[in-house]
């Protein structure tokens, strides 16, 4: 029997959500920005609760606890051993990879990345004065895989100096595996291009899949990366502003907190410092029950599909709670569907061509991190709206 209660409709309008007060009518149903409508573990509201009584909320120093959290977190559940020196705190992955791109590269050089891709991703590199390189994931049988020729050949272009991963992968859902990352690596290595691996969504995987540090895959992969995670997905704790870059290289690594302190994301939350170690020390059961009840959602939107939207296609979800909806059996662009079923639907998906103009052609992303009452009113919407492309 469950111990949370995932069904709970919290109403979140009105809150200044950025998801739920985005949209001017208040009767969108937002399933677009990652952003959960689930209530955080318990542990972590009791231990801002006992901050708050104290009353004051100056700046603050962050504990050794803190970083003995985040080793026995990813030794414990992904069996990954990193020592604390390697762990540099900030306020967020999307600050983490501009540092990493601002330390690692030259104005001018190219950032190779995969896509579709988050589209942070885009800014991020343009922002750092870099070219984008594009590996374009090869989407067939319903998933995705790596078009490593192709790779390859971004590798060894000599202005690439940098391989942007997304483990797990958003918007493809695809949960690399060992000897991919490993693949990747020794391409990376052979044409001296470093890796910066972006794993926020690390904690969100479903049944039959297995997370895998890149760090983690060899000392060939530990010593050419850098790895961005936080807790922020998985236990939706984003507006609390906290993260962490982890590299093993010193010499890197002082490159990446001169850039933190540069750009001053250098000072981060109180309460981000105490969610993350109420997270990674308490929160464990309460993932294992998310992840479970979001693997329920996806086979909730697979059947529905299947049955009322034919003609969409649900690309297979390994990791994430972000479904990548295939609809190029509709007469629609993606961004003409979404303005549809914005319209008509009142319903706020994000169009695939965010990730990429050309590789997200095709697709929509749905959140479905959500009670699973909203979730289903929002796929009824959706397919009220499709009917006359499914023979409804």
């Amino acid at each position: 029997m469950a111990k949370y209660d995932f069904d709970k409709l919290t109403e979140r309008r009105g809150t200044n959500s950025y998801k739920w007060d985005s949209p001017v009518d208040a009767d969108v149903l937002p399933m677009w920005v990652a952003d959960m409508d689930f209530e955080v573990a318990p542990a972590i509201t009791k231990a801002l609760q006992e901050r708050v009584t104290q009353g004051i909320f100056g700046y603050t120093m962050v504990p050794d606890s803190y970083y003995e959290a985040i080793v026995d977190w990813f030794k414990r559940r992904h069996g990954w051993t990193l020592e604390r020196d390697w762990i540099l705190y900030t306020t967020g992955v999307v600050p983490a990879v501009s540092c990493a791109l601002k330390a690692l590269t030259l104005p001018g050089e190219k950032v190779l990345v995969q896509t579709p891709a988050y589209n942070c991703f885009f800014s991020s590199i343009a922002n750092s004065g870099c070219q984008l390189a594009e590996n374009e994931l090869i989407y067939e049988n319903g998933t995705y895989h790596i078009d490593f020729d192709d790779f390859e050949r971004k590798c060894a272009d000599e202005k690439t100096t940098v391989f942007l991963l997304c483990n797990p992968h958003n918007p493809a859902g695809r949960v690399w595996k060992r000897e991919e990352l490993e693949r990747m690596n020794a391409i990376c290595l052979k044409h001296g291009v470093k890796v910066v691996s972006d794993e926020i969504h690390c904690e969100l995987v479903m049944p039959g899949f297995r997370f895998v540090p890149f760090a983690s895959v060899s000392a060939a992969c530990r010593d050419n990366c850098v790895v961005l995670n936080s807790p922020s997905k998985a236990f939706n704790i984003a507006g609390l502003q906290i993260a962490n870059i982890i590299c093993a290289d010193a010499a890197v690594r002082r490159r990446i907190d001169r850039a933190v302190n540069i750009n001053e994301v250098c000072d981060v939350n109180p309460f981000g410092v105490l969610a993350l170690q109420a997270a990674y020390t308490a929160g464990e059961e309460w993932l294992d029950e998310l992840n479970a009840y979001i693997h329920g959602n996806y086979e909730l939107v697979k059947d529905f599909v299947a049955k009322e939207m034919p003609k969409l296609k649900v690309v297979r979800m390994e990791g994430t709670y972000l479904v990548w909806l295939d609809v190029m059996g509709l007469e629609s662009t993606s961004d003409e569907l979404t303005d549809k079923l914005l319209k008509e639907a009142k319903v706020m998906v994000n169009s695939g061509t965010m990730y990429g103009r050309r590789a997200g052609e095709g697709f929509i992303r749905l959140n479905i991190a959500c009670p699973r009452a909203r979730l289903l009113e929002g796929l009824k919407r959706m397919g009220r709206c499709l009917a006359e492309y499914n023979g409804g």
